[in-house]
C-alpha cells in the first residue's frame, strides 16, 4: 500500500493514542477532585478532537504531496499537540499551578496568573502562598501521597478565600489545583449573619408581645387604663414587625431578579417629583421643607419604575426623620458631570438624583457599612422613627440592579448627601 494514503482505522488507532494521555490526565484530575468530572470530560473530548484535527489535516497535506504536516510523532505533530494542551489548560476554570520537585512554579494557567500575576513560573511557590496547610499538601504530594483538600487564604487589597487540592504527578511533579471559594464563604458568612440579624429583631417585640398578653391575661385583666396602654404598645410592636417582613420579602424579590437589568424608559424627572409630593405631609409634621430641584428637559432613563420610586421615598423619608426639625430636605435630579470613583461606566450619559439633609451627619467609619443589613448608626433613634434597618440595604441592591451607582459623602454637624447616578435611556 502506498505509505501516503491514509486509513481511517490507522487513523482512528493514532488519534486514540495521542490523545490518551490528556485524557488520562483530566481524569486523575477529576478523581483527586482538581475539577469537576463534566469538566474533565469536556476537556478529554477537546483534546480528541483536537488531535483529531491535526491528524486529518497532515493526512490531507499528504494526499495533496504537499508535504504538510507529517507523521503525529514528527515535530510538527508533537508542537500542535502541545498547543493543543496549553490551550486546554488554559481553558480550564480552576487556577493551575505544576511544581517541580523543589517547589518551583513551572507552569501555571490564565486562572492562576490571574490570581498570582503574570510572573509566577519559575518562582518558588512559597513566594505567592505561605499557608502552612498548602504547604504541608504539596510536601505530601511530592512524597506520593495524596492529601486531603485545604482551605487557604490570599491576603491582598481583595482576600481570596481557596480550596486547594494538591495531586501527585509521578514521578517527580505536583499539581496544585485552587478553587476560587470566596464568594461561597462571603455568602455563608453574610447568611449567618443575616439570621442572626433577624432572630435579634424579631425577638424584642415577639417577647414584648408576650410579656403584654401575659399580663392582660393576669394582673391587669380588668385594669381598663393598663389595658388600653398595653394595646396601643402591642400595636406598634406588631406594625414593627409588619414592616421588617415587609422589607424583607421587597428585599428578598430585588435579590432575585438583580441580575438582569430592567430595560424600560422611566420619566426620572415625574417620579420623583410624585414622590415628593406624597412626602410632603411628612414633612410637614415635622415642621420640615422638601426643596426640589429638577432640570428641564430630563432625559428617560432605564429603569423599573416601581423600584425607582422606591430609592427616591427611602432616601427621601430617610432624609426627613433624620434631618434637622424645621430644616429643608434639598432634592436634586440634573445630568451627572461626574461619576463616583471606581465606578465603571457601561452608559454614555447619567441623570443623578441627590438628597440632601441637614442633620447631624454620620461619621467616616460608618458609611461604608450604611447599606449592610440591619446596620443603624443609632440603634434606639433608627427604631423609635420605625426603620427596620434594611431601606439603605434596598437601595443599594435595587441601584445594583440597575448598574447605576450610589455615594454617600456625609460629615458630623453638616448633614448628609446620598446620591444615585440612573443610567441614560439612549
Amino acid at each position: 500500500m502506498d505509505p501516503s494514503q491514509d486509513r481511517p482505522i490507522d487513523r482512528l488507532a493514532a488519534t486514540a493514542a495521542l490523545a490518551a494521555p490528556a485524557a488520562l490526565a483530566f481524569a486523575v484530575l477529576a478523581a483527586f477532585d482538581a475539577v469537576d468530572w463534566p469538566w474533565a470530560a469536556l476537556g478529554a473530548l477537546a483534546a480528541t478532537l483536537g488531535v483529531a484535527a491535526v491528524l486529518r489535516r497532515q493526512a490531507a497535506g499528504r494526499s495533496r504531496g504537499d508535504g504538510v504536516g507529517g507523521s503525529a510523532t514528527s515535530p510538527a505533530g508533537a508542537a500542535a499537540r502541545a498547543a493543543a494542551l496549553e490551550t486546554l489548560f488554559d481553558a480550564l476554570p480552576d487556577a493551575l499551578l505544576l511544581l517541580g520537585p523543589d517547589e518551583t512554579i513551572r507552569r501555571a494557567n490564565a486562572a492562576a496568573r490571574a490570581i498570582f500575576g503574570d510572573t509566577p513560573v519559575g518562582m518558588p511557590l512559597v513566594a505567592f502562598m505561605r499557608d502552612p496547610g498548602t504547604l504541608d499538601a504539596v510536601t505530601e504530594a511530592l512524597a506520593g501521597r495524596a492529601p486531603e483538600a485545604v482551605d487557604a487564604v490570599i491576603a491582598g487589597a481583595v482576600e481570596r478565600a481557596l480550596r486547594v487540592r494538591a495531586v501527585p504527578l509521578p514521578p517527580d511533579g505536583v499539581l496544585l489545583a485552587l478553587t476560587d471559594v470566596t464568594a461561597v464563604r462571603r455568602a455563608e458568612r453574610m447568611r449567618r449573619d443575616f439570621v442572626a440579624n433577624v432572630s435579634h429583631e424579631l425577638r424584642t417585640p415577639l417577647a414584648a408581645l408576650s410579656g403584654f398578653i401575659e399580663t392582660l391575661q393576669g394582673p391587669a385583666k380588668d385594669d381598663a387604663p393598663a389595658r388600653a396602654r398595653f394595646l396601643g404598645i402591642m400595636a406598634q410592636q406588631s406594625a414593627r414587625m409588619t414592616r421588617i417582613v415587609t422589607d424583607l420579602l421587597s428585599l428578598s424579590k430585588i435579590e432575585e431578579s438583580e441580575h438582569t437589568p430592567p430595560a424600560d424608559r422611566v420619566d426620572a424627572a415625574r417620579l420623583v417629583q410624585t414622590t415628593i409630593d406624597a412626602l410632603a405631609p411628612q414633612a410637614r409634621v415635622k415642621s420640615a421643607t422638601i426643596r426640589a430641584d429638577i432640570a428641564d428637559g430630563l432625559p428617560p432613563v432605564l429603569g423599573d419604575a416601581d423600584q425607582l420610586a422606591q430609592v427616591a421615598q427611602n432616601l427621601i423619608d430617610n432624609a426627613i426623620k433624620y434631618g434637622r426639625a424645621g430644616g429643608t430636605v434639598t432634592v436634586r435630579l440634573a445630568r451627572a458631570v461626574t461619576l463616583p470613583a471606581g465606578f465603571v461606566a457601561r452608559h454614555g450619559a447619567y441623570l443623578a438624583l441627590e438628597v440632601r439633609d441637614e442633620g447631624e451627619g454620620i461619621a467616616r467609619e460608618h458609611l461604608p457599612r450604611l447599606t449592610e443589613r440591619f446596620y443603624r448608626v443609632d440603634a434606639g433613634r433608627s427604631r423609635d422613627m420605625g426603620g427596620t434597618g434594611l431601606g439603605l440595604a434596598i437601595v443599594k441592591h435595587i441601584v445594583n440592579r440597575h448598574r447605576a451607582a450610589l455615594d454617600v459623602d456625609s460629615e458630623p454637624g453638616k448633614g448628609t448627601v446620598f446620591a444615585v447616578y440612573l443610567p441614560v435611556a439612549e
